[in-house]
């Protein structure tokens, strides 16, 4: 109780504490800043040839592609490593074209393969193989379900791989009381970056990245602070304004998650439907991670362990921690 107003807090907090605690723990390692962690493949058929571009974690280097049997190779690959991957670019003719043909995968492991594929006659697709698939199959034109599927996986895995977005989320679920106040900040949040989302994306804002995923990294440390100015009795805007600082930094997330997709661009004929879905399946994902932690507080809270007094102090401080090491990091790749 503070004078007469009720402070709101999580039931089982101690172990919400602990929870925080082994999900930080968990990411405490570099963060690639805002990378699809997949493979990936780029088709770009011009006359009479296909460029080929295959990007390969550094997980996945048995990657192989088998083309038609009719196809002839214009150029040998040329392989060579950026940020961690390797990357391989050649030339290849196929007679009749790209168009219903099927291509072989092999040696993928532990990641998707994302395709990118640019016809001839202006027609753009984006497919999705999973880590078990051996093939998939360039149509003419995919169809608006196949675009909504494939993009809608695209958001959710960003989400699920963006540790710095769900510690964001994380430090805000700590920081903000009342299951009211909370739900008001993750919807600005996702207003926020849904706009920055899209005008990004349709180039109607260009911001360089590298800064964006600095000050993404330096929104986590200000957050991680403002829990331990509220748990010293001085609470910070972030418990006073708490929707101010979620559309700030929301508007900032937008931005990094922009980056993301321009890895794979949009398909020029469902750029509305593309958009949308990736958008729709960030928040799928954000609402997973949610879900998770407070069902896993929902299932400890029955159990009453013992737990210094200190110690509720360890999570802001380890996810400030590792979110100032990513400041230095991004920093240093300027």
């Amino acid at each position: 109780m503070m004078g007469n107003k009720i402070r709101f807090s999580i039931p089982g907090c101690k172990l919400f504490y602990r929870i925080s605690l082994l999900l930080v723990l968990a990411v405490c390692k570099p963060v690639e800043a805002h990378k699809l962690n997949t493979a990936y493949l780029e088709l770009r058929e011009e006359t009479e040839r296909c460029d080929v571009l295959l990007r390969i974690p550094e997980f996945g280097n048995s990657l192989l592609l088998t083309f038609p049997s009719n196809s002839i190779v214009l150029t040998q690959p040329m392989a060579r490593t950026i940020d961690g991957a390797m990357l391989k670019t050649w030339s290849i003719q196929i007679p009749d074209g790209l168009a219903e043909k099927r291509i072989g995968v092999s040696g993928l492991r532990r990641s998707d393969l994302l395709v990118r594929i640019h016809l001839e006659d202006g027609e753009e697709q984006t497919l999705r193989v999973p880590q078990d698939g051996t093939s998939f199959f360039v149509k003419g034109s995919p169809s608006q379900l196949q675009v909504a599927g494939t993009y809608f996986h695209l958001g959710m895995v960003h989400i699920l791989q963006g540790v710095d977005h769900l510690l964001f989320v994380l430090a805000l679920l700590i920081l903000v009381k009342g299951w009211k106040k909370l739900a008001g900040c993750i919807t600005m949040f996702t207003v926020a970056h849904s706009v920055t989302l899209a005008l990004a994306t349709l180039g109607l804002v260009r911001v360089p990245g590298p800064p964006v995923e600095a000050i993404i990294a330096l929104s986590i440390v200000f957050v991680a602070c403002e829990i331990v100015h509220g748990q010293r009795g001085h609470p910070g805007i972030t418990e006073r304004a708490p929707w101010m600082v979620t559309l700030i930094f929301g508007l900032l997330h937008g931005l990094g998650f922009a980056g993301a997709l321009a890895e794979v661009g949009l398909p020029g004929n469902a750029i509305p439907m593309a958009l949308l879905f990736f958008n729709g399946g960030v928040e799928a994902g954000q609402l997973l991670f949610l879900g998770v932690v407070l069902t896993l507080l929902g299932t400890c809270r029955r159990f009453k362990l013992p737990m210094p007094t200190w110690a509720h102090g360890v999570p802001p401080y380890l996810i400030g921690s590792v979110a100032m090491f990513w400041v230095v990091e991004r920093l240093s790749g300027f």
